[in-house]
């Protein structure tokens, strides 16, 4: 039976990625004999094999990088809220009729008690944490307005409508559609004032936390997966200039899946 001929995705533009996993791994195996692929760093679109995790380390690459391409993940690893299903066939099809769905950024800068100055992207969420068991305490600012003197509590967070059903929902944080131009603004365990649930605010909107008494109840600023310990303020925003594109089969897009978690039991 003769050897069936590689489909040529490397003409389209078309690179691939997968995580170090063994299942994303024997995958990328797969695909690799079954198609030719344009080299990860020449393509002008990418496909990420693993889970979210991976697609947000993908992400975060092309930030720092400056090399935004868009993104069609498949789905090897655990939840993959940000993936398609894993698929062997039809993918130059499936790429081509893909539904384009944009997520801008958070940008965090941390300043720390040392005086050093920190900023870092985040895709779903900025969250602040205690480092002890001292409960924290936050002064919330928003547009340059004092909104809350003091919040005591666990910490508090800042996440996108492309992150609201990460960490955010956890923390009993709002859903928000994806064109929603919104951003959740969500305590974690508060203690004072006990009976307050967060803000929904414009997107266009500078968030800034000052840590009080900082050297006694030490917090963490955390962009997604970089931290940033013992920070004294923290300013967030969000960074439309830097939007990215993710790929999705239109049938089972981002802005869809987000909307049904509301109904999810």
């Amino acid at each position: 039976m003769p050897k069936q001929a590689k489909v040529d995705l490397a003409e389209l533009g078309i690179g691939l990625l997968a995580s170090h996993r063994e299942v994303a791994q024997a995958a990328e195996a797969m695909l690799r004999r079954r198609y030719r692929w344009a080299k990860a760093d020449e393509a002008t679109i990418l496909v990420a094999l693993g889970g979210d995790g991976f697609m947000l380390h993908t992400l975060h690459h092309m930030l720092e990088s400056g090399a935004a391409r868009p993104v069609f993940g498949m789905n090897r690893g655990t939840v993959g809220f940000l993936m398609n299903e894993w698929r062997l066939d039809r993918l130059a099809e499936r790429i081509e009729g893909a539904k384009a769905i944009r997520v801008a950024p958070l940008q965090m800068t941390a300043r720390t008690v040392s005086g050093e100055t920190f900023t870092h992207a985040a895709i779903n969420e900025v969250s602040l944490l205690r480092e002890t068991r001292q409960t924290a305490k936050i002064e919330v600012s928003v547009n340059g307005r004092t909104a809350m003197p003091e919040i005591a509590c666990d910490g508090i967070l800042v996440a996108t409508p492309a992150g609201s059903t990460a960490y955010n929902l956890s923390a009993g944080g709002p859903i928000l559609p994806l064109q929603a131009k919104m951003l959740a603004l969500t305590p974690i365990s508060p203690f004072r004032p006990r009976r307050w649930s967060g803000a929904i605010l414009p997107d266009d909107t500078n968030i800034c936390f000052k840590v009080l008494d900082p050297e006694n109840r030490p917090v963490s600023a955390v962009a997604d997966q970089f931290e940033v310990r013992e920070v004294a303020q923290v300013d967030v925003s969000l960074d439309r200039e830097r939007s990215l594109t993710l790929l999705f089969d239109p049938e089972h897009a981002l802005d869809e899946r987000i909307a049904m978690e509301q109904f999810a039991t």
